[in-house]
């Protein structure tokens, strides 16, 4: 890995002194008697401050930091492809040259393995016979890997499993009585919170960073079954894998990646909760392996607009696009333009929690599943599948696109049914061309159209009466690709 230093930067701060001016003209030093005495000026009440002082970490670091672990590894050495061609003969004269100063035989003969790549990380111990976690980003690939503890004693590791969907890591030494850490409720945490990363960034073993919660179950790109902790944690290559405190000593998390233009500490850092890590930690360790849960929807955010157009009182909850034939979600009743608003009792309030609870949930289970349908809510009983390492199926795939349809800005036509075959679709209608409204929210010719506010469409006829249905917001559902999408349209007048 490639690493940047910056140069250290010096900030001044001015201070502007008071600025004192003088009074022109001669002094008052007299009160008249008649003068009736000034009435006396009430000081403000004093105001309880909101923070007081800086939080001491030492025995935190004390007690734990023994715990925290530096995780070197080597990685599996790339066989070097040699040349093809003839080989220099030994007695060539220029043999000895060749193989004196290392240099390639140009017709063959590379100069054989590649050296072995090299990386570190961190990990903490969770069990005093030596099970540590870390990230799976850490260990991948590793053909060696080697744990240094605080008192420098040294262990060889073995890789017992790593999930790469959460990127825990789970590796053992065989040691006993170790120091072990505290493990945290993730769910206590809230924004503004002060939390301690202690890792080995750059190299630097049991280096301790503080800083504050930013955020909870913060989702990020490819990584939809981990609802991330965000803080300010200066956290930087070397970290990964390292434990993220709680100001009562318990660890909330394992530091795994950061926003960064540098590849050094931005101000941006996400960890996994340790609720999380240890559902993954528990199943490599019975069975070497991870199983989660599915039901078989795509979902989307709510948007305001979205949320207008099916009567909810405000954005929240998941919008459901599309539902798997035959899968988990249709068999328990789960319609394409529900909004799931609850699961397993637990509020949801954007579709990024749902895949991290469904994953959590134990195949064969059933859980119940709240969702909005119809301006009301309505309870339904979902048996959660298994989820295959290939992801999940999606409904369907995309198709193309003669009647204009005012407000909307849309032109449509009925598919015909080769066209519908060839597109395995179950909508009818499709986008010719997108103007005014329809093109300001995204809709694009190719779009097939299946529903409006959660109402199947199948002509041209039902179309215009469900938009005029509509309030300020239609929502339509939209086939694109292999996915099923709302999208939101103004219309025009």
């Amino acid at each position: 890995m490639t690493q940047e230093r910056n140069g250290g930067r010096f900030v001044g701060v001015l201070l502007l002194g008071a600025m004192l001016s003088a009074c022109s003209g001669p002094a008052s030093t007299a009160t008249p008697a008649s003068a009736s005495p000034a009435a006396p000026v009430s000081a403000p009440a004093a105001s309880t401050p909101v923070v007081t002082g800086l939080p001491d970490f030492t025995v935190l670091v004390e007690r734990f930091g023994p715990a925290v672990v530096n995780v070197q590894v080597t990685e599996k050495r790339a066989e070097a492809q040699p040349m093809r061609g003839p080989q220099l003969n030994p007695n060539d004269p220029f043999y000895d040259f060749f193989k004196r100063f290392g240099i390639p035989n140009p017709n063959g003969g590379g100069r054989g393995n590649a050296p072995p790549a090299r990386g570190e990380g961190s990990g903490f111990i969770v069990s005093p016979d030596g099970y540590i976690l870390t990230n799976a980003h850490v260990v991948r690939g590793a053909s060696d890997v080697v744990v240094k503890l605080v008192d420098r004693h040294e262990y060889t590791a073995k890789v017992i499993g790593q999930d790469a969907r959460t990127d825990v890591a789970v590796i053992k030494i065989e040691a006993k009585n170790l120091p072990t850490v505290k493990i945290g409720d993730p769910s206590k945490l809230k924004p503004g919170q002060w939390v301690v990363a202690i890792g080995s960034p750059f190299g630097f073993e049991n280096s301790v960073t503080a800083g504050i919660v930013s955020a909870t179950a913060r989702t990020l790109p490819d990584d939809r079954y981990v609802p991330f902790i965000q803080t300010d944690v200066p956290v930087n290559p070397g970290n990964s894998g390292g434990p993220l405190f709680n100001m009562d000593g318990e660890v909330v998390g394992i530091n795994s990646q950061i926003y960064s233009q540098t590849g050094g500490y931005m101000g941006l850092s996400f960890a996994i909760p340790i609720d999380v890590a240890n559902n993954v930690r528990e199943q490599l360790v019975k069975s070497g392996k991870v199983s989660r849960g599915r039901i078989g929807v795509s979902i989307q955010d709510v948007t305001s607009q979205l949320a207008d157009s099916f009567g909810l009182d405000r954005p929240r909850g998941a919008l459901i696009g599309s539902v798997e034939a035959g899968g988990p979600a249709d068999k328990g009743g789960v319609k394409a333009g529900d909004i799931i608003v609850r699961v397993d009792g637990k509020l949801i309030e954007r579709d990024a929690e749902v895949p991290s609870l469904i994953s959590g949930i134990k195949p064969g289970t059933d859980t119940q599943i709240e969702v909005w349908r119809d301006h009301a809510v309505k309870k339904l009983t979902v048996r959660v599948a298994e989820l295959k390492e290939d992801g999940e199926k999606t409904a369907a795939t995309a198709g193309q696109g003669a009647e204009e349809q005012g407000t909307l800005g849309l032109s449509v036509r009925p598919l015909e049914p080769e066209e519908r075959r060839q597109v395995k679709t179950e909508g009818t209608l499709v986008v010719e061309e997108a103007t005014g409204p329809a093109a300001l929210a995204g809709v694009q010719p190719g779009d097939i159209i299946l529903g409006v506010n959660g109402t199947p469409v199948k002509s041209i006829a039902e179309l215009k009466v469900a938009a005029k249905k509509s309030g300020k917001t239609v929502a339509l559902l939209i086939q694109r690709g292999e996915a099923q999408i709302f999208v939101p349209v103004r219309p025009g007048n």
